[in-house]
């Protein structure tokens, strides 16, 4: 447990990505006697002291100094006899400069005291897991050519207990009921909002000061890890938010951390996010690469997490990421690219492909930086998938336009197909499209009330059929009318009006049908699993389209009309003859629309249509979407 000085040369190198398990607070029995206790290390190279102060000495400075080790490191440590798990504690930094004299957090502690507490708390991580049928066949459901409907939530707002004055469900309690829900909803993976420790609750997670510690609002470190682990044994895959892009300036945390900027750039030009008003992490400084390394690795190690959505990652790529002309430094050859960031991104990759290669990283990544999810050995950034935030963009302000209107803008509908194939995509409807005054899914669908019903369910058909991974955030699945809150739970009450509740069958039954139909998924990143039959009947705002499995004939047919009119008689070509069954109506009865359909089944005829040799004569619901296969 005690660093070595090979630990202390890969530290130094910038390659350690364990360096949890070294530095940090960890309960031990020391040599030579063998007495239990705790060794404290903290890298602080510009320390004039330090020492650990806690519950266990009386907060008191004097008492348990650390000594810097003598190999030029900055680390300091101490062994602290009787100190064991639970016990409270941060470092006492004396700077040499300025005569800065702090009190920090860990930043490698393993569990927090619950904010606005600030301590850090010795903690062990002992826990048996009851997961291995899924750890030993993760890698077959989080492969490329599975089914991903990734329903994304936050902890803190998904249901709260009412008859307790609202407060947050423990993990434990989220575990079983999340666990239900996703199971009966038939997502494959839940996606959490950033549960590491954060300072501020209304942050959602996004300013991270505790990178190696879930956030104690809800429960202990074993309590999260029973989360992860009854989510597995009901065959739900979990992914975490990470963020690697920056950091809150709290004073317990990582800024300015031995009175220099450690962790951050010195110049605010490089380490300064004015979109955030947070720090940007040094990613030319190595020990900071292992910091954000480690983290990564500690909850694929550690939790068992399937995956880790990248945060902000166009921030962390472009030097003047949301900067004018002025207020940045260009890289060495004069571009605005952040080189040092694109070489630990790809580094990162390595290491986490490496070590869990049936683990995925998504990169949230909002630009047309190329290769994101491609191979860092043919010049890509090395991500397993990629947020296609231009299907998203494109898609909402589609479906905002007045039907009226569409024929005129049904390019952003059909453009995304033009680059589909460009990425490892994932379609996301995210939280960040129902906050900061942008309304929720529903309210964003024009005209009245049915006609937004109907709207929304159209939209998720057209999503959940278009190639690329799924992914829903809470409370769009049954149509929530308000714009996400933190401080509220979801809007469940709703789910007493039969639009609402028809909304939340229609996902439901969305995703048993993607699951079951493997010319939905299997194909996703090719081109030869998706063929348009129709995209430019512009006039009548009607697309048509098949998705391909990897089995010959292993076809979906899917005709989206996007006008509130119905279309009786659409001729429609298809590549074989015979029954074609209607698999899903959106417009059916059961979920809230006016029951047009085909009365279960259409026979293909031998007249050719959109050079097919067969074609079907459909009813096209109003703003609605029929997928169909054949029999």
């Amino acid at each position: 447990m005690l660093l070595t000085d090979q630990d202390v040369y890969l530290f130094r190198e910038g390659t350690h990505v364990r360096a949890y398990e070294k530095l940090g607070a960890h309960a031990l029995q020391a040599p030579p006697d063998h007495e239990q206790g705790t060794h404290f290390s903290v890298w602080a190279p510009n320390a004039a002291s330090v020492s650990v102060v806690g519950d266990f000495n009386g907060w008191n400075p004097a008492s348990h100094p650390l000594t810097v080790r003598g190999d030029s490191s900055g680390i300091w440590e101490v062994f602290v006899p009787g100190v064991r798990a639970g016990a409270l504690y941060k470092y006492h930094i004396v700077s040499r400069h300025a005569g800065y004299t702090v009190d920090k957090a860990d930043p490698f502690a393993f569990y927090c005291e619950t904010p606005p507490r600030t301590a850090s708390v010795v903690w062990d991580l002992s826990y048996e897991w009851d997961d291995g049928h899924w750890m030993a066949g993760r890698g077959r459901v989080n492969a490329h050519d599975a089914p991903w409907s990734i329903y994304e939530l936050h902890l803190g707002s998904w249901r709260r207990v009412a008859e307790e004055h609202g407060r947050w469900m423990t993990y434990r309690e989220l575990a079983h009921a999340v666990g239900d829900y996703a199971v009966e909803m038939g997502f494959t993976h839940v996606e959490l909002l950033p549960i590491m420790e954060h300072p501020f609750y209304g942050s959602w997670g996004y300013q991270v000061t505790g990178y190696f510690a879930p956030t104690s609002r809800y429960g202990t470190p074993q309590d999260f890890m029973y989360f992860v682990d009854h989510l597995h044994r009901r065959g739900i895959g979990v992914i975490l938010d990470w963020v690697p892009s920056h950091f809150p300036s709290d004073e317990h945390g990582l800024a300015y951390f031995d009175g220099t900027h450690l962790y951050e750039h010195a110049d605010p030009r490089q380490g300064f996010h004015p979109e955030w008003n947070s720090s940007i992490f040094n990613y030319g400084r190595a020990e900071v690469r292992n910091f954000l390394a480690s983290s990564a690795l500690f909850w694929l190690d550690t939790y068992h997490i399937d995956a880790l959505r990248v945060d902000a990652v166009a921030s962390m790529l472009y030097l003047d990421y949301a900067r004018r002309a002025g207020e940045w430094i260009p890289n060495r050859f004069g571009g605005n690219e952040n080189l040092q960031a694109v070489e630990f991104i790809k580094q990162l990759n390595l290491a986490i492909y490496r070590d869990h290669h049936d683990t995925q990283t998504i990169a949230e990544e909002s630009t047309a930086w190329p290769m994101v999810s491609r191979p860092t050995y043919l010049g890509g950034l090395g991500f397993g998938l990629k947020w296609n935030m231009g299907w998203m963009h494109d898609t909402l302000n589609y479906l905002q336009t007045d039907p009226v209107f569409r024929k005129f803008a049904q390019n952003q509908l059909t453009f995304s197909i033009w680059y589909a194939f460009s990425e490892n995509f994932v379609l996301p409807l995210s939280h960040d499209e129902v906050v900061h005054g942008k309304g929720s899914l529903i309210g964003k669908m024009p005209g009245d009330e049915w006609r937004q019903f109907a709207s929304l369910r159209l939209l998720f058909a057209y999503m959940w059929t278009h190639p690329g991974k799924k992914l829903l955030f809470m409370g769009g699945e049954f149509g929530q009318k308000h714009e996400w809150q933190h401080d509220e739970s979801l809007e469940w009450h709703v789910l007493q009006y039969p639009l609402h509740e028809g909304m939340r069958r229609w996902v439901r039954d969305l995703n048993h049908l993607y699951r079951e139909t493997p010319a939905l998924y299997q194909r996703d990143f090719t081109p030869d699993g998706f063929q348009w039959i129709d995209c430019n009947n512009t006039d009548e705002s009607v697309i048509v389209y098949l998705r391909k499995g990897q089995e010959a004939g292993d076809v979906a047919l899917i005709a989206c009309n996007f006008t509130p009119v119905p279309r009786d008689n659409y001729r429609v070509g298809v590549p074989r003859g015979g029954w074609w069954r209607e698999r899903l109506n959106s417009d059916a009865t059961h979920y809230g629309g006016g029951g047009i359909g085909n009365f279960g089944a259409v026979e293909a005829s031998p007249l050719s249509s959109h050079g097919m040799t067969h074609s079907l004569a459909l009813r096209l619901p109003p703003l609605a979407a029929v997928v169909l296969t054949p029999d």
